[in-house]
């Protein structure tokens, strides 16, 4: 019998629970600075969070600042949810699987600044929709992806000052969006192998700062790939 797992970290409380489920399952809310969080989860249908990013029970709600996030999901058709606002945190996650779905608001109701991200992935048929900064600060953001798989689809949306986001795809048949938004700087580096890519990059810059006169963008792509659209949009202001 797979366990549930419900998780409240306040500052220094921490309660913890456990009854059965058809999957195994972790429910987090915290608040309070420097924690660490090492999640493995291995088997078939494991979730973080809820059924969905706007379901209403307890979802994974993080919010402080100095946060290490360790989390591997191994099996297929695991989900990972939930909002978290952090400042000066690292998250690494590692996917293997096929049709696993990760939809993550960070910073999308609060700060994100100083952010680390790396995600490593291998599967087939696999959803992202990451959302990274919105509507209050989110500057220097370093986002490095590894993907090996086909048939993935993947939103990546980042609205944060002075961004680099480093990937690598091998792989058929994947479908990419990547949008960075509302920075001065903003960097992509893409190193991308397979066939029949659906691949959008948007780079809009947003108000430049005080004493900065030129806001840009810069994409270097390295494709190696039969039948590929690709569509760069690429804009130094935000209207």
């Amino acid at each position: 019998m797979k366990n549930l797992l419900v998780f409240l970290v306040a500052l220094i409380s921490v309660g913890t629970y456990a009854q059965s489920s058809s999957d195994n399952q972790v429910f987090i809310e915290q608040v309070g600075d420097t924690l660490n969080l090492n999640i493995q989860q291995t088997g078939y249908g494991n979730k973080i969070g809820g059924d969905d990013f706007s379901s209403s029970p307890a979802d994974m709600v993080i919010t402080g600042s100095g946060l290490t996030f360790d989390i591997d999901q191994i099996g297929n058709q695991n989900l990972l949810y939930g909002p978290v606002v952090s400042d000066s945190s690292s998250f690494t996650t590692y996917f293997s699987g096929d049709s696993n779905v990760l939809d993550w608001n960070i910073g999308y109701l609060g700060s994100t600044d100083s952010s680390d991200f790396d995600l490593s992935a291998t599967g087939d048929s696999n959803t992202w929709d990451i959302d990274w900064g919105y509507v209050t600060s989110a500057e220097r953001f370093d986002f490095d992806l590894t993907l090996t798989g086909s048939t993935n689809t993947f939103d990546i949306d980042v609205e944060v000052d002075d961004a680099t986001w480093n990937y690598t795809v091998d792989g058929d048949d994947n479908d990419i969006l990547s949008s960075q938004t509302d920075g001065a700087y903003q960097y992509q580096i893409v190193d991308f192998t397979g066939d029949s890519v659906d691949m959008d990059i948007i780079q809009k810059s947003g108000t430049c700062p005080t004493g900065v006169t030129t806001c840009y963008g810069h994409i270097d792509l390295d494709i190696t790939s039969d039948n590929a659209t690709i569509a760069i949009t690429q804009q130094d202001s935000t209207d």
